[in-house]
């Protein structure tokens, strides 16, 4: 029994002393296994993973992988010129990699996760690097009217912005080898100006009216919006109408009519034809559609006052303009009269503001808008005009 415990203590003595052992091999083997993946043969190993990965888009994630492996290998020694080589390559291809990932991301997050702040952060990294990334700025710019509603003056500055450097680059000659997922270029090239327009009309609705006349161009789906009309309409009033209507009232009101006042009152009068037409597009385009049910009786109220103001104060033949209007090409901007028509006959005043209310258009988005990719869909969505009731033209006292 004596020799049993005995013999029982010294094996409990060995295993007691070998526990500090063990717990250092323990500890060691991590380090052991980092040194293994760095050794000469280790690296040989992910460099053939990486090259037998590299060419398959689906195991393209699996090379990154590799590479950035073999780079976080520290150097020993004297590095070969083959070696280096190789470091040089695949820090290239991985950063190449990374650009590519980036891009995928960020179409991912404007076209189908719709979360336009994260996309612009994204991409901007991109543009950074490559300020002149046509797609990317196509990408960006074309979807850029959607970030009105977020109410965040720097993103649509941001906006504007790549939608006019594409632009620019696009009027350089510049081109894609792929449009997806817009449907060709001429869709890039409508939702382009769309953006632009849109987003300053406020601001520049004079320079905002070409852009929006541009996007109305193209067989898109925004010919067929009633916002781009509405849109149009109110670039008109708050912008040449504006201006002129002031002009006349600061030279020619209260005083008798002469030739130069009958001139200017033509021209104004040219502009208000223009706000006629593109009122009765967007009432046409919005027809009996619920989605436009808030909007419509804003821009019918508009066009029956604007009609009245060029027909006497009278209704006559308005539905029948409504009616017929979008068999007719939407006609550009006026050009200005040097010379009175024999046959013009202004017939009424400018009015005393304007041309709404507020003195400006309304660009707020309805609530509960929704949100979609400028590629098949109506743009009902993103920054919607809902231009306010102009105030009534007075009738001339001195009308002949």
């Amino acid at each position: 029994m004596k020799k049993l415990i005995t013999f029982s203590s010294i094996l409990i003595t060995v295993a007691i002393l070998a526990l500090p052992v063990a717990a250092r091999n323990s500890i060691a083997q991590p380090d052991n296994a980092i040194q293994d993946q760095c050794s000469q043969e280790a690296k040989d190993a992910l460099y053939q993973s990486f090259l037998k990965n590299r060419p398959n888009a689906n195991d393209q994630a699996k090379a990154y992988e590799d590479a950035k492996k073999y780079l976080a290998c520290p150097a020993t020694g004297e590095v070969t010129e083959a070696q280096q080589k190789i470091i040089d390559y695949l820090k290239k291809w991985s950063t190449a990699y990374e650009e590519g990932i980036k891009k995928v991301k960020c179409r991912d997050l404007l076209y189908n996760q719709k979360k336009y702040v994260e996309a612009f952060a994204l991409c901007k990294e991109i543009l950074a690097t490559d300020p002149e990334n046509l797609k990317v700025l196509v990408d960006l710019g074309a979807n850029g009217y959607l970030v009105g509603p977020l109410n965040n003056p720097g993103l649509s500055a941001d906006a504007v912005t790549y939608a006019n450097k594409a632009l620019q680059l696009l009027d350089a000659g510049k081109t894609l080898d792929d449009w997806a997922p817009l449907a060709s270029k001429d869709v890039a090239v409508a939702y382009l100006n769309y953006t632009v327009g849109s987003l300053t009309l406020q601001k520049e609705p004079g320079a905002a009216l070409k852009n929006l006349l541009k996007a109305a161009q193209f067989e898109t789906p925004l010919k067929k919006s009633p916002y781009t009309y509405a849109y149009i309409a109110g670039a008109y009033e708050t912008g040449p109408y504006a201006k002129q209507s002031e002009e006349y009232k600061r030279i020619y009101l209260n005083k008798d009519e002469t030739p130069e006042s009958k001139l200017a009152l033509a021209n104004i009068n040219q502009l208000v034809d223009r706000m006629i037409d593109a009122y009765a597009r967007a009432v046409a385009l919005a027809g009996s559609d619920t989605n436009f049910a808030t909007q419509k009786p804003v821009w019918q109220e508009s066009l029956t006052t604007w009609y009245k103001y060029r027909n006497g104060d009278k209704t006559d033949g308005m539905d029948q303009l409504v009616a017929g209007i979008l068999s007719k090409p939407l006609p550009p901007e006026p050009t200005p009269l040097t010379s009175l028509p024999p046959s013009a006959t202004p017939a009424a005043t400018p009015a005393n503001t304007s041309g709404t209310n507020g003195g400006t258009a309304s660009t707020t988005a309805p609530a509960g808008a929704a949100s979609t990719k400028p590629t098949s869909t109506t743009p009902t969505n993103g920054t919607k005009p809902a231009p306010a009731k102009p105030d009534r033209p007075r009738q001339r006292l001195n009308n002949r």
